[in-house]
Formats: structure tokens, C-alpha cells, sequence
């Protein structure tokens, strides 16, 4: 079978505008019903069902059973990325809207991605950690240095514990809006879920944006500079 085939599969599945915008409301990293997809696709219940069943079934959703409940997630960050990149490219040639509102705006200061920070500001904190030598870019592949885990680990993450999980580290995922690089891997999830546990940031509800506190934003920036 030929790599195209493959990609046409897959190309089917994002395609359908229904799916398009499950997949959408699943780069939050959230699980959601049915029900809710439904909503956000805009179809019938039964419509959704399907819909989720053909994504599952393509191995881009994964569902999970919670009593009478079934929870819909995106597979794992690899499909998340994948999505993140489309998006990007929908950005730079699809057709033109109209002008961004203040909500838009906000998604393209700082967002989560899955499961890490994305937008003006993931991709500010990606540059600084290169500029520092916490990370070091070799094309496309992004490795942590012995510096880097000095730093991350000062800051509250547990580096031995992400280099012996199956995800990658540390990993560039191509950011939609600034159409750079932000951080993803186990590194840039652990960075968001730190900001948070130190009130420096946090998720508005049922949305992808991540809001910093002022302190939180002093405290970034500054860590930005310092770094």
C-alpha cells in the first residue's frame, strides 16, 4: 500500500467540517461526551455518534467509560500535534476571515495545546530556553541538555521521571497562530502544569486560552530574562 493511502485516510477523517470541529474542541486535552461534540460540531446526537465512531475506529479518539458515560479524547499528542500543524497551514492559505475578536486575540497570547502552553507566549519561552542552552534545537529534533535539567529541576519538575516515560522530553510542536515553534514533549507539560500549581497562570473555563495573574506574568517574564 502506498503512503498515500495512509495519508488520504487520515486527510478523510480531519476533513469533514462535524469532525473537524470535535478534533478542534479536543486540543484542549480535555475528555468529552458525546453530547458535548455534539454541541460543538453542531450535529444530532446520533450524527456525533458516528461521527466518533469513525475517529475512534481510525485511531485519532480514544474513549474511555465512566458509568453510564463514554468520554472522547484525542489519542495522544502526536495527533494533537498533527492537528496543531494543520492548523497552522489553514492559517497561513486557507481563506481569509474577518478581522480576529478580542477571544481570538487572547488564543494567540497564550492557549494550551493538548496539554502545554502554546501561542505568543509558548513560543517566547521556547526561544529563551534555545537562547540559554536549556534545549538544544538540531533541526527539527529538540534535546534537553544537562543545564536545562539543572534549571527544570530547580523549578519543580521531575526530569528522571520524564525520561523514563515512552513520550519524548522535550519536542518542537509548530505553533498555528505565531507559525513558530513552541515547547511540547513531557517538558512543556510539566512547564504549564507547573505555572499553574504556582498561580501563575490559569485555563478559562471552557476554552483553550490560559490567562497568567499579573504577578504570574511578572513572574514569567522575568523568568524569560533571567533564564
Amino acid at each position: 500500500m502506498k503512503a498515500g493511502t495512509d495519508l488520504a485516510q487520515i486527510a478523510s477523517l480531519v476533513g469533514d467540517p462535524a469532525r473537524a470541529n470535535m478534533l478542534a474542541a479536543l486540543m484542549g486535552g480535555a475528555a468529552l461526551t458525546a453530547s458535548e461534540l455534539a454541541l460543538e460540531a453542531g450535529v444530532t446526537l446520533p450524527t456525533a455518534s458516528s461521527h466518533l465512531a469513525k475517529l475512534t475506529d481510525g485511531g485519532l479518539l480514544r474513549m474511555t467509560r465512566q458509568g453510564r458515560h463514554r468520554y472522547y479524547a484525542l489519542a495522544d499528542h502526536q495527533v494533537a500535534g498533527m492537528l496543531e500543524s494543520i492548523m497552522g497551514v489553514a492559517a497561513t492559505v486557507g481563506p481569509r476571515k474577518v478581522l480576529p475578536g478580542p477571544r481570538d486575540n487572547a488564543m494567540r497570547e497564550a492557549r494550551i495545546c493538548y496539554d502545554h502552553l502554546a501561542g505568543a507566549a509558548g513560543v517566547a519561552m521556547f526561544d529563551a530556553f534555545a537562547e540559554r542552552g536549556f534545549i538544544a534545537i538540531d533541526n527539527e529534533d529538540v534535546s534537553l541538555t544537562d543545564k536545562g535539567a539543572g534549571f527544570f529541576r530547580d523549578f519543580g519538575l521531575d526530569i528522571e521521571a520524564m525520561r523514563k516515560k515512552r513520550r519524548p522530553v522535550c519536542r518542537s510542536c509548530l505553533d498555528w497562530s505565531v507559525r513558530r515553534a513552541h515547547l511540547a514533549g513531557s517538558l512543556g507539560a510539566g512547564m504549564l502544569d507547573r505555572f499553574i500549581a504556582l498561580n501563575w497562570a490559569r485555563r478559562e473555563k471552557d476554552s483553550r486560552v490560559i490567562r497568567f495573574t499579573p504577578p504570574g506574568r511578572a513572574a514569567f517574564e522575568k523568568m524569560l530574562r533571567t533564564v
